[in-house]
């Protein structure tokens, strides 16, 4: 193919894909001065005038070239240079899409649709029976884009990445021609919820001190036998850090309950197990509470503001639930208090159900209640 000639330009609404000019030579500079940009892609850093000359007039020039070569688009947004896409490979009908986006527009949902486009252009113009999509662990943009964008079958290959002779964990997954580019699955967020004096919101790194200090506590870790003892700070990091993967999987969503007037941690409330193949109105209530938070019926009014979310519509913001259930050790009398107090029916009790420590196996009861239940 020749360039610039013969680089067809794809458009919607708001975007233009096009072919790379000299004139984007100061926006390319620009967006890969980004932290974001430098942290997840494999671009050189420190980034240089001569690396975008470079890339502008060797790279995106000579990808077009090649039969099999890297077919980079400049996208364009209110006449300036906002990012590109490219498409590589393509031997056998399958190759591979990546993406950049500039700080500018960024919010606009800019990158979803110039992912849509290159697709739609792989399979309908390249005759492409599949796209595969990569990133590094972590990369939560990306990621999204390719949910938005349809990628489905996500897996995690250990040190599938490498970026300036660094190997990392990496994201794969893909997109077939006659796949839906629409969102496969819930990712979920995570709203602030308040009421009765409490408040709800999502887990910040800065919360791993208080996280650290009420999965140390005894009772604890009596209760919650799968903590590891010790628990520490890198523990409750690391718990932070997950909840991401959990709403974006769409099994779970996590908020920590926090003090209305100092925003302390004083517990941490969930609803999980929101993958259940069988029921996909299923899920499952757990929680743990600071000691600092314990006597107050601060976790019966926590947990009450989580049902009124969960059973709420998924098109009203809510996780459209029809059943959740709740576990609680027989002898965790409090547990299995806030439980009751919030009309949840006891319905059973599974035996030697619930590991504890040095090999104790407490039976659970189990409560469940339903979309339409009353409740107090």
């Amino acid at each position: 193919m020749r360039f610039p000639e013969d680089v067809p330009e794809l458009r919607d609404d708001l975007i233009t894909l096009r072919a790379h000019t000299p004139a984007d030579a100061e926006d390319v500079y620009e967006l890969c001065q980004d932290p974001e940009m430098q942290r997840w892609t494999v671009i050189p850093v420190p980034y240089t005038q001569d690396d975008a000359a470079f890339f502008l007039t060797n790279l995106v020039p000579n990808g077009w070239r090649e039969e099999h070569g890297t077919r980079h688009w400049a996208i364009e947004v209110d006449g300036r240079f906002s990012g590109s896409v490219s498409l590589h490979g393509g031997e056998g009908g399958v190759g591979e899409i990546g993406f950049s986006v500039g700080p500018w527009v960024r919010g606009r949902g800019v990158m979803t649709r110039a992912a849509k486009l290159a697709i739609r252009h792989a399979f309908d113009d390249l005759g492409w029976s599949r796209v595969i999509w990569r990133a590094f662990v972590g990369n939560w943009a990306s990621r999204r884009v390719a949910w938005k964008a349809g990628f489905r079958g996500l897996v995690v290959v250990p040190g599938g990445g490498l970026a300036r002779g660094v190997r990392y964990d990496e994201w794969v997954a893909t997109v077939g021609r006659d796949d839906e580019l629409e969102p496969q699955g819930n990712w979920w967020q995570v709203p602030e919820l308040e009421g009765d004096g409490i408040r709800l919101r999502a887990p910040r790194l800065t919360d791993a001190q208080r996280v650290m200090e009420a999965c140390s506590d005894e009772r604890t870790q009596y209760w919650l036998a799968g903590l590891p003892s010790p628990y520490e700070l890198h523990h409750a990091e690391g718990f932070i850090t997950s909840r991401q993967e959990s709403r974006a999987s769409g099994e779970g969503v996590s908020w920590v309950i926090v003090d209305a007037g100092t925003d302390e941690v004083i517990g941490n409330v969930s609803v999980f197990a929101m993958l259940n193949r069988m029921d996909k109105g299923h899920g499952e209530i757990g929680y743990w509470m600071h000691p600092a938070g314990r006597g107050k019926s601060v976790m019966t009014k926590a947990v009450r503001l989580v049902i009124e979310h969960a059973f709420t519509p998924i098109e009203q913001g809510g996780l459209g639930r029809r059943r959740l259930v709740l576990l609680a050790a027989v002898d965790n009398t409090a547990s299995a208090h806030v439980a009751e107090a919030n009309g949840f029916h006891r319905v059973g009790v599974t035996r030697a159900a619930a590991p504890g420590r040095e090999g104790r196996w407490d039976d659970d009861y189990v409560f469940d209640l339903l979309a339409g239940d009353p409740r107090p």
